[in-house]
């Protein structure tokens, strides 16, 4: 499973993974229940893992850098369900998020994703457009 496939998809509990895409929709996989069905477009959102942002303090970061960090770290991942165990946690784990602007609740979301992610050993790597490794090549 890649990393690249995978979405949220607004007013659906957990991730999914697209299996083939419509043109007023899409149809995903669950990876908490493994079942399939088509999802309208007209009815909700699709935002994938690759094209989420975190506020920092700095710039803002692609999530896949919150969840490199978390697979980094030795502190123990807290329980979604205590918003005061997770900012402490990701006030150890990540300390430049701009803990302002990041919600609670996103906070909570991006403890469950990664658990999911974690269970179905998802590498967390952002897929390179062909542009970078064209300029990789033109620098050598």
């Amino acid at each position: 499973m890649e990393y690249s496939k995978l979405i949220s998809i607004s007013g659906m509990t957990g991730l999914f993974e697209v299996v083939g895409s419509k043109t007023d929709g899409a149809i995903v996989r669950s990876l908490e229940d493994k079942t399939t069905k088509f999802v309208s477009s007209r009815i909700h959102n699709f935002s994938h893992l690759e094209s989420i942002e975190i506020f920092t303090i700095r710039e803002n970061v692609n999530l896949v850098e919150i969840f490199q960090a978390m697979d980094k770290s030795t502190e123990k991942l807290p329980s979604e369900k205590d918003p005061k165990a997770v900012t402490a946690y990701f006030k150890k784990v990540y300390a430049d998020m701009d803990f302002e602007r990041v919600y609670a609740s996103d906070m909570k979301k991006m403890v469950k994703w990664f658990g999911i992610l974690k269970e179905h050993k998802v590498e967390f790597k952002l897929t390179e457009t062909e542009e970078e490794e064209g300029t990789i090549e033109e620098k050598a």
